[in-house]
C-alpha cells in the first residue's frame, strides 16, 4: 500500500523591505550656527565687541579733533603769524570744531545707549546717520588738512617757527582724525548692511 503524497508546501509571504532610514532611530540635526543659547550668546558678544570698537574709534576721533581745534585756535603769534589771517587755516579750524562736535555727540550717544540699554534713535535710522555722518566728516577733515598743507610748506621754506610748527601739528591731528573716522565709516557700513538685511 502506497503512502499518501506529502502535502504541498504553501509559499511563505515575503516580508516587506526594511527601510534602513526608519529602522534606526533618527538623531535630530544640530541647530544651525547662530541659533540656540550658545548662538545667541555668541551674537551678543559679537555685537557688544563691535559697539565697544565703534565707541573707541569715535573717542579717538574726538580726541584728535579736539587737539586740532585747540592747537589751531591758539596759533596766534603776532602780525603775519595769526591763523585767522589765512583762509586755509580758518577752514581747518572750522572743520576741527565740526568734527569735535560730531564725534563728541556720537561718543556721548553710544555711552548713554550702552549704560541704559535704550536707543535714542531706531537702529536702522541710526546706522544710516552713523554711516553718512562718518563719511562726510572724514571727507571734510581730509579736505581741510589737504588745503592747509601747501600754505604751511610755503611758509616753512621762508621761516620755520612756532607758527608753522603749530599749523603742522593741527594738520597732523586732522589727518589722524580722518584716518580714525575712515575706519569708523567702514564699521558703520557693516552695521548698516546688517540692519538692512534683518
Amino acid at each position: 500500500m502506497s503512502s499518501p503524497p506529502p502535502p504541498e508546501k504553501m509559499p511563505q509571504p515575503t516580508p516587506p523591505p526594511v527601510d534602513s532610514d526608519h529602522s534606526q532611530t533618527q538623531t535630530p540635526l544640530p541647530p544651525p550656527p547662530g541659533y540656540g543659547v550658545t548662538g545667541v550668546l555668541r551674537r551678543w558678544r559679537h555685537e557688544d565687541m563691535l559697539k565697544r570698537v565703534s565707541l573707541g574709534l569715535r573717542a579717538l576721533g574726538f580726541l584728535f579733533s579736539l587737539l586740532a581745534f585747540i592747537i589751531m585756535a591758539s596759533n596766534k603769534h603776532g602780525p603775519g603769524r595769526n591763523f585767522d589771517e589765512y583762509e586755509e587755516y580758518r577752514y581747518a579750524l572750522a572743520i576741527a570744531i565740526l568734527s569735535t562736535l560730531y564725534t563728541g555727540l556720537q561718543s556721548w550717544r553710544q555711552i548713554h545707549e550702552m549704560s541704559t540699554g535704550k536707543l535714542i534713535v531706531s537702529g536702522r535710522n541710526m546706522a544710516m546717520i552713523d554711516f553718512f555722518g562718518d563719511q562726510i566728516i572724514a571727507y571734510l577733515l581730509i579736505s581741510a588738512a589737504s588745503s592747509a598743507v601747501p600754505m604751511t610748506n610755503r611758509m616753512r621754506e621762508g621761516a620755520d617757527n612756532i607758527f608753522t610748527d603749530s599749523s603742522a601739528a593741527c594738520i597732523s591731528m586732522e589727518f589722524l582724525a580722518f584716518f580714525i573716522l575712515g575706519l569708523s565709516a567702514m564699521l558703520s557700513g557693516y552695521n548698516l548692511v546688517k540692519q538692512t538685511s534683518i
